[in-house]
């Protein structure tokens, strides 16, 4: 491999002839071969724009000359256009707690394009990070890149699975099924409502990730080192906020506390919560549809998934619920990151918290699995289930729980024993019923109903 000698403040540094990064990457990767996770792209493509507002802002304030900051920008707008450049981005996950590597990679990276555009030296430090500190830039970037993603991808999803579940709510409201506790038979209830109740959980769900909204937008840009702002002009914050605003069309504002954005990361351990919640909604449909779909002979067959894949290697015409499962695990997935996130977010040591890149992958992962889980459920599961009608009528007619719609006639005791009659000789309840009580056979049909019982006109 062709090399190149630069130096830094350690002294000389081989790095890949090719390579747009410069010594202070190669560093990085060679101290911290721990994962071969490199930082998420949307965390880098929300620090370019992070670099791009930072330098119209320095432009504003006369922190450069205009062709520098130029240079800047279109340094920037180049490397967000063109997906192959993000090779130039390979430090670990794992590497200083505070992101300097990430933050010197986005540096080294922009100054290189920018020098050679420019025609005169873009200097990574001196230039590309004016007015910053990798302390403010990479907390703000963990806001930004959240924010972003938050706003482009999870809530978008999360409102398509809600409505998506609450149209096919409307499309099965007339089935009726077996209601279950504890996985065991209970009173009856409509397909339509069991879907009702999944919406209301994402719509939950979304309620919480919006009221973390507002926090994720107010940023701790400018409190550069420790969060006074040593470095930085008055009025960078408010001209930062100002450029990225326009750059990603999200309101974002200066935190009042810089300090607080920067040496503790309790925003983003809060929507880890919000996530955990959505992942929680998401384990629940995943499983109710899994048990409804079971069988198709010895389950409870009461839908049927669309057949996407074979299921076995082995076992010929097996075809198994694979978008709920893989929901499922992508919803533990987050589950997980959530206690990761936790733990990072317990470190922050008096002005900075030292797990930032830990928290920024774990974040971003955690809202792309629940964004693209969230609209595989939507189309592959739940628009297209079938409804096996005959399976359902055959367990409402056989369900001998029905007859706690005879308790206020007859009295618990003998409404159990009829129940345990009609269950051990398999027969429906209405015939048992209609030997064991004097009640006429018309009335027990019209308080057996199952259809009375989903929506009873005395709920208590």
């Amino acid at each position: 491999m062709t090399e190149r000698i630069e130096r830094d403040s350690l002294g000389e540094v081989r790095i890949p002839a090719d390579a747009l990064y410069g010594p202070q990457t190669q560093r990085a990767v060679e101290n911290f071969p721990v994962s071969g996770q490199t930082m998420p792209v949307d965390f880098v493509r929300a620090l370019l724009q992070v670099k791009r507002a930072a330098a119209l802002a320095n432009g504003a304030l006369g922190q450069m000359d205009d062709a520098r900051i130029s240079a800047i920008v279109d340094a920037c707008d180049t490397l967000l256009a063109d997906p192959q450049l993000m090779q130039h981005f390979p430090v670990d996950v794992f590497q200083t707690g505070s992101g300097t590597s990430s933050n010197m990679n986005a540096n080294e990276v922009i100054a290189s394009v920018a020098s050679s555009s420019l025609g005169q030296r873009v200097d990574p430090n001196d230039h590309v990070n004016c007015s910053q500190s990798s302390n403010d830039v990479i907390p703000c970037t963990i806001h930004v890149s959240a924010a972003i993603t938050l706003e482009q991808s999870l809530l978008p999803a999360l409102d398509h699975l809600q409505e998506t579940t609450r149209a096919k709510a409307v499309e099965v409201a007339h089935h009726l099924k077996t209601g279950r506790t504890h996985l065991m038979d209970a009173m009856p209830v409509s397909l339509g409502q069991t879907l009702e109740a999944w919406a209301d959980q994402v719509q939950h769900a979304c309620g919480l990730l919006l009221q973390q909204r507002t926090e994720l937008l107010a940023l701790g840009q400018g409190g550069t080192a420790v969060g006074t702002g040593v470095n930085a002009p008055a009025g960078f914050s408010e001209q930062f906020c100002a450029q990225l605003e326009k750059s990603t069309g999200l309101p974002f504002t200066p935190a009042a506390n810089p300090f607080t954005r920067i040496g503790s990361q309790d925003v983003a351990v809060a929507l880890s919560g919000a996530l955990k919640v959505c992942a929680v909604a998401v384990t629940k449909i995943a499983n109710d549809l899994r048990w409804m779909n079971s069988g198709p002979l010895a389950g409870l067959a009461e839908i049927e998934l669309e057949a996407l894949q074979p299921g076995s290697s082995i076992m010929p015409g097996k075809v198994n619920p694979v978008i709920p499962e893989s929901a499922a695990m992508a919803a533990a997935q987050v589950m997980g990151n959530d206690l990761a996130i936790t733990l990072a977010g317990q470190s922050g040591n008096f002005e900075l918290n030292v797990m930032l890149p830990l928290l920024a992958h774990n974040l971003l992962q955690s809202l792309q699995l629940m964004a693209n889980s969230s609209r595989l459920l939507a189309d592959r599961a739940i628009r297209s289930f079938a409804v096996n009608e005959q399976q359902l009528q055959r367990s409402l007619a056989r369900n001998p729980i029905l007859v706690t719609a005879l308790n206020t006639r007859i009295g618990y005791a003998q409404a159990a024993a009829i129940a345990k009659r009609a269950y051990a000789e398999q027969r429906p309840i209405l015939e048992v019923a209609a030997e064991e009580t004097d009640i006429p056979r018309e009335e027990l049909a019209a308080l057996l109903d199952p259809a009375r019982l989903v929506c009873p006109e005395d709920p208590g």
